[in-house]
């Protein structure tokens, strides 16, 4: 199956669809730029998601559901926000069809022509906030705590597997605020239950940071994000939160009653995270032998591959190791006993190498015998045998161990890819090379942009930590009181 895998230095890019597609993740789709998730990746995505939305409802929030259309009047109340997506919007005309009377098959109506045409949801501000007008009346409402789970629309030209597609899995949490601090505490907060969820759970280490003005969110008076390094040295932003301001409160007239008795606009936040973050996941730990999961997140923890001869060899195996997988489930470890006779163990062991079991046990007659079992991790691919008796606690550690080591990897060959440059020269000279830059930069919109032309890089976050440092910008020669990070992306 290995055979089958681009390796990572001849073709990155075909590695990762080669991972997508024979991992089982996902399939394309015969509507141009959208994707089919698999069973086995929406499984990755169904946990992901419970993950995420336990830390939400830990936080105060409540789910809730908008409607995918939006009216294009709506777009138009936010200048900003409708100048961000304009040009990737998916728009409904008509709401019938006909049988063409020329024989041509099945045509739009063109009787049934809207009278004001709707968009395909490509975020739900605008629905939401419509809503929220009726919703907030006074401070006793606020402040609102509310996500969705959606998908929605973004008509991308060049498209990637979870990366990049015109329709993808999200969740958009949208809040109202009484005053401007309490909106940016929680936009604040959230970027954190970002960057909890991808390092603890993602084993993905992130920097932390603001965007930019350039490469802020349409509408908001700041962007927060999380930025993570993948195995080819490129930056991939894995969420973000965002301050609002009272932009959205005032296009729809979004007013409360004080304590004081005095009419105010309310203070905002929106945050989401979406199914690119399989794609992240993906390029942050798999190998070329196929994809290598967290045990936090994998749909499969546990595959106990049994070595037989006939019938009686198997019922005599799954017999003594069924007490063991009743263990695991009890301790919440997802475990597959494969029995199937068609396969043998060799392809077994390549298959969940592919999908990237975090744990295989391996046992035969022989093993039975002994009271042993050949336990198999997929991120080092260590081997060893182990004594079955008390092995579901082995095995419990193990996976705890697994997950802190994949972590580690990560953030080990982040930061031996983050390389400081104070000149022009250095930083054209680094920016060929994997990995992120640290370098003065002078706030300007006009020098940012300068250097994603000349480079392709782009200004990936000012981290929240940052020291101030008194330098000058490596383009400009302006002074800088911070260095900010620049890298090219996804």
């Amino acid at each position: 199956m290995a055979k089958e895998i681009t390796a990572r230095d001849v073709d990155y890019s075909q590695w990762y669809n080669d991972l997508v597609l024979k991992g089982g993740l996902a399939d394309y789709s015969s509507v141009r730029g959208c994707m089919v998730i698999k069973p086995y990746g929406y499984g990755l995505w169904e946990n992901m998601r419970d993950a995420l939305d336990k830390a939400f409802k830990e936080t105060g929030h409540v789910n809730a559901y908008f409607p995918l259309f939006i009216p294009k009047s709506f777009l138009s109340k936010e200048a900003a926000h409708v100048e961000g997506f304009a040009k990737e919007c998916a728009v409904v005309t008509h709401y019938r069809l006909m049988n063409d009377p020329n024989g041509g098959g099945v045509i739009v109506d063109p009787s049934a022509k809207l009278e004001e045409e709707l968009i395909v949801r490509p975020t739900s501000e605008t629905i939401i906030w419509n809503s929220y007008k009726n919703w907030i009346q006074s401070y006793r409402d606020l402040p609102l705590l509310i996500n969705q789970w959606a998908n929605v629309v973004r008509w991308e030209m060049r498209t990637r597997l979870f990366l990049r597609t015109a329709e993808f899995l999200w969740q958009e949490g949208h809040t109202a605020h009484a005053t401007a601090e309490e909106a940016i505490i929680e936009t604040e907060k959230m970027l954190h239950v970002y960057a909890k969820f991808a390092e603890e759970f993602m084993a993905m280490p992130v920097i932390k940071g603001k965007k930019s003005a350039n490469e802020r969110f349409a509408g908001a008076l700041d962007t927060y994000c999380i930025e993570a390094m993948m195995q080819d040295g490129q930056a991939l932003q894995a969420g973000t939160s965002h301050f609002l301001g009272q932009n959205f409160a005032k296009a729809f007239d979004v007013q409360f009653l004080t304590k004081e008795g005095k009419q105010e606009y309310v203070w905002a936040t929106s945050w989401g995270v979406s199914t690119r973050l399989i794609g992240a996941l993906i390029m942050a730990h798999s190998d070329d032998d196929g994809l290598v999961m967290p045990p936090k997140l994998a749909p499969l923890q546990v595959v106990i591959v049994p070595i037989f001869k006939g019938a009686e060899q198997l019922n005599m195996i799954f017999d003594k190791l069924k007490p063991l997988m009743d263990a695991l489930k009890a301790k919440g470890i997802s475990v597959k006993f494969d029995d199937d006779d068609q396969k043998r163990p060799g392809f077994k062991f390549a298959e969940y190498e592919m999908i990237g079991v975090p744990v295989r046990l391996a046992i035969g007659a022989r093993d039975l015998e002994n009271g042993t079992v050949e336990v198999a991790r997929r991120d080092t691919k260590e081997k060893s045998s182990q004594q079955l008796e008390g092995i579901e606690n082995y095995i419990e550690q193990l996976l705890v161990d697994i997950q802190q080591s994949m972590y580690n990897k990560a953030l080990a060959f982040r930061d031996a890819n983050i390389r400081k440059a104070d000149t022009w020269e250095q930083f054209l000279k680094m920016i060929e090379e994997p990995g992120f830059i640290y370098a003065h930069w002078d706030g300007t919109g006009e020098t940012e942009e300068k250097i994603k032309e000349l480079t392709k890089a782009t200004i990936r976050c000012i981290p929240l930590d940052n020291p101030q440092e008194d330098g000058v910008c490596i383009f400009s020669g302006k002074p800088s009181k911070e260095r900010v990070i620049f890298a090219r992306a996804y």
